[in-house]
Formats: C-alpha cells, sequence, structure tokens
C-alpha cells in the first residue's frame, strides 16, 4: 500500500495551480499560503463578513487574531482592516504592537454583522474560490494514480480474498471509474468496499470551505474526513508555509446505505446556522463513496442512477444552491455499489452499462471457510476441542444445506467468546458451545437455508 508520509512533498505556488502535462499525482504537493487576496481567489467582499461577524461575537480583537481565524496572512488582512476602518464599520481601541491595533466595531458594523449573522453564523477561515478547488481535485484525483496488484493486496491484507478479487478490484480502482460488487449478504463486499481506497496515495487536502457567489459551502466535515496533520520533518519549515485554509485528510471513504434521500444528493442549507452543507459525493472528492445495500434506500434506483449519470460520465456535477445559483462542481471520486441482490433486478441495461465494472463476491469454499476458522480462533485466543469444526460443518452446513458465508465464522466465535464469559469459563471451543452458538446464531433462519440471495 503506498505511505503518503513516505512519499516527496512539494509546495504548490498559489495553493493549486492547473497540473502541469508533466505533473507526478504520486508527490504530495503541499498548498502555500497566497501572497495576496487575488491569489487566494477572492474578494475583499468575501472577507468583510468574516471578520464583522467574528468582531461581534467575541468582542474587540487585535489584527494578528483576527487574521489567524480567518487564515490568512496579517498583510493581506492588513488592507481590509483599513478599508472597514475607512467605512466607519470599526474602530481602533488601542495599539497593539508595531502596525497591530485592537479593533472594535463601531454601532454602524454592529448592525452589519447582525445583518450578516441573520444570513449565516459562519466566521471560520476564509473560502477557497471555485477555481481552485477544481483545480486541487483534478490534481489529486484517483484516476491520475495506478495502484499495482501488490498496492491492492496490501489494502486488502486483514481479508481472505483470493488473487482473482485483487485482480478484479484493481482494475476497477485503476480505471477510477464506478464498480457494482453484488452477491450474497455476510462475504464482506463493504469490507471490500471500505479498503478499496487504502490502494491509493493515503492523504489529500481539502479546502475548509469554498465560495461560489458570495455563498459559503463547507467542506471540510469532521464527521466524515479524518484529519493527518503534516509529518514533524526537516523538509517542512517551522514558519507558517501552509495554505491553513485547507486541510489534510485521509482520503475520504463515505458509506451511505438505507438512509439515503434525495436531499443527500444536493447542497443543504442548515435552518439554524445558515451555513450550506456540501452533498456527499463533494464530500467524497478524492476518495470513494460507498452506496450500501444498493436498492434498499428512501429513493428509487431509478431515482438515485438518474441523478447522477451524467455526473458519472462526464465528471462533474450541477449543484442548486439555496439561492436559486447553480454552479458546477467535480465528482471525482471511486463510486462503489454494494447490494445483496440480483443487479439486473435493480436497474436495466442502460443503467448497467454505464457501471463498467461488475464484481460478484462468492460464498468461501469450505477450505477458506476452514482457514478463517483458523485464523480467527487463534486471534481471539481459543483452545479449540479436536474435530468441533468437523462437526460444526459436516452436521450444520453439509447435511442441511446451508451455504458458507465469511460472517458466520466471527459471528459464531463471538457467540461462543460471550458463553464463555457469562459463565467465567476459559475459552475453549468444544462441541457443547458449538451447538448453543448455532442455536441462538441460526434459529429463525430456517427459511433461508441452503438459499444464495442475490443469485439465480
Amino acid at each position: 500500500m503506498n505511505n503518503q508520509t513516505e512519499t516527496p512533498q512539494i509546495p504548490v505556488p498559489g495553493a493549486f495551480a492547473p497540473a502541469a502535462e508533466d505533473f507526478d499525482p504520486r508527490v504530495e504537493q503541499i498548498p502555500q499560503p497566497p501572497e495576496s487576496l487575488k491569489a487566494a481567489g477572492l474578494h475583499v467582499n468575501d472577507i468583510y463578513p468574516l471578520v464583522l461577524k467574528y468582531l461581534f461575537l467575541h468582542g474587540a480583537t487585535n489584527g494578528n487574531r483576527i487574521a489567524k481565524q480567518v487564515k490568512l496572512a496579517f498583510p493581506i488582512l492588513e488592507p481590509i482592516m483599513a478599508s472597514l476602518k475607512a467605512d466607519l464599520l470599526v474602530g481602533h481601541k488601542t495599539s497593539a504592537g508595531v502596525g497591530d491595533y485592537v479593533y472594535e466595531l463601531s454601532p454602524k458594523g454592529v448592525e452589519q454583522a447582525k445583518m450578516h449573522l441573520s444570513r449565516t453564523t459562519y466566521c471560520g477561515a476564509a473560502p477557497v474560490g471555485l477555481k481552485q478547488y477544481t483545480e486541487a481535485v483534478k490534481r489529486q484525483s484517483i484516476r491520475h494514480l495506478k495502484p499495482t496488484f501488490e498496492d491492492v493486496r496490501s489494502a486488502l491484507e486483514d481479508l481472505l480474498v483470493s488473487d482473482l478479487m485483487v485482480c478484479q478490484l484493481g482494475q476497477a480502482i485503476n480505471s477510477g471509474r464506478s464498480m457494482f460488487l453484488f452477491g450474497p449478504p455476510g462475504n464482506g463486499k463493504t469490507s471490500l468496499a471500505k479498503r478499496a481506497i487504502r490502494s491509493v496515495a493515503e492523504v489529500v487536502w481539502i479546502p475548509r470551505a469554498l465560495t461560489v457567489g458570495g455563498e459559503v459551502i463547507r467542506i471540510f466535515d469532521p464527521s466524515v474526513h479524518e484529519e493527518a496533520p503534516l509529518p514533524d520533518t526537516n523538509s517542512i519549515t517551522i514558519d507558517n508555509q501552509v495554505d491553513e485554509r485547507w486541510v489534510r485528510i485521509k482520503r475520504p471513504t463515505l458509506v451511505v446505505g438505507g438512509e439515503l434521500e434525495m436531499k443527500h444528493l444536493e447542497a443543504t442549507l442548515n435552518p439554524v446556522t445558515g451555513i450550506i452543507e456540501a452533498p456527499i459525493h463533494v464530500k467524497s472528492n478524492c476518495g470513494c463513496l460507498v452506496v450500501d445495500d444498493f436498492g434498499r434506500q428512501q429513493i428509487t434506483t431509478t431515482e438515485l442512477l438518474n441523478r447522477w449519470i451524467v455526473p458519472m460520465e462526464a465528471g462533474h456535477d450541477f449543484l442548486n444552491l439555496p439561492s436559486g445559483r447553480q454552479v458546477s462542481l467535480p465528482f471525482e471520486q471511486l463510486l462503489i455499489f454494494s447490494t445483496n441482490l440480483d443487479p439486473a433486478t435493480l436497474c436495466d441495461e442502460a443503467f448497467l452499462r454505464r457501471i463498467p465494472y461488475k464484481i460478484e463476491v462468492f460464498d468461501p469454499n469450505e477450505i477458506q471457510f476452514r482457514e478463517l476458522f483458523e485464523i480467527l480462533l487463534e486471534q481471539m485466543g481459543f483452545q479449540v476441542q479436536e474435530g468441533v469444526v468437523d462437526q460444526l460443518i459436516e452436521y450444520h452446513y453439509k447435511r442441511t444445506g446451508r451455504p458458507f458465508r465469511f460472517c458466520h465464522v466471527g459471528d459464531l466465535l463471538n457467540q461462543a467468546r460471550d458463553f464463555c464469559e457469562f459463565h467465567r469459563r476459559p475459552l475453549v471451543f468444544d462441541r457443547d458451545i458449538v451447538e448453543l452458538a448455532v442455536l441462538n446464531y441460526f434459529s429463525g433462519m430456517e427459511g433461508i437455508v441452503g438459499s444464495t440471495p442475490g443469485r439465480q
């Protein structure tokens, strides 16, 4: 697996400039602080509301602290503060050192701050321009990254998968296009999907927020994005040489299931804060978006695919903002649909053609089933009664016609561990515990014994 923290890191002037033909996508490109407001892709009207709202909420503050709040260098902020003072929106309360002052709102400034807060409470980092964001996504797109067989196998090393499965997944990841994972439940489709992104460069840079015509869209979401701070190495100076409007994160993997609704595919205005939230496919840009249990969503499969059919092919999506403005944003992620159902029953041939990789995840055979038992028994610290796995397979699989499932191994062993812990017994996997675990686990499932959902 590629380890991004060990790959070369180079600064990118002016945040993310358009990609040169010979740029190396494996090299992490660190966004440098802009030298001017224009280089930041911003207008003074993007900064005025942030400053006024911050002063209203936090009281009199010096210029350097305001600059840290909006993540811009003080020399960029200084003329903006002078302009606000000239417009009688702020005043100097006291001096705060050479060239700096403690600023406070004037009565007129308070009115302006309240007006801006009524629209949105956002007063964090200065947003990033749409053009810069688009270039950043293009530079960091997984389409540029071509993992090897070893990269993919390493990403799946904690799963029991065949070389054929590694080849199929690897080819799909190399293409950067969408794929179907289908087959019976309990064989690791979701686990495979979650690990797919691990086979490519580990980190990306995303903006905290994006501005479109004065409207601020939140991109960085701590609930789905995991920060990956720069390593403390000699190659990175201790001076502030990173544009802090951007956040270094692990390539995201978003998993959505039956809760998915049409509103999650659009920019959403929070009625309380007034902050516009980016849709799930924007938050997963440069990463992986897994639609789990495809076919069981709140919206129909036709509605979902109709919504994404053009973005999947064009690489960008048109979003309607609350103001009525329409904006084009990148649609650049590894899109994986995972289902227990037969894909042919979910959508027609025209849709299936646009999902080029359809990979069936089969039940394990007896050899794989036994191998997984050996691995997990050792990992969980069980002592094993001789012949107990043979008994389980003979009486509860072969004679009943029950199909092997990878999930059965861990689930049955968890039952055994719970029994031993409850009775304060050592971890011993014996015949009596097997019978009790089978009774607890498979009761009520007799009607599906021998069935293979998703197969004809």
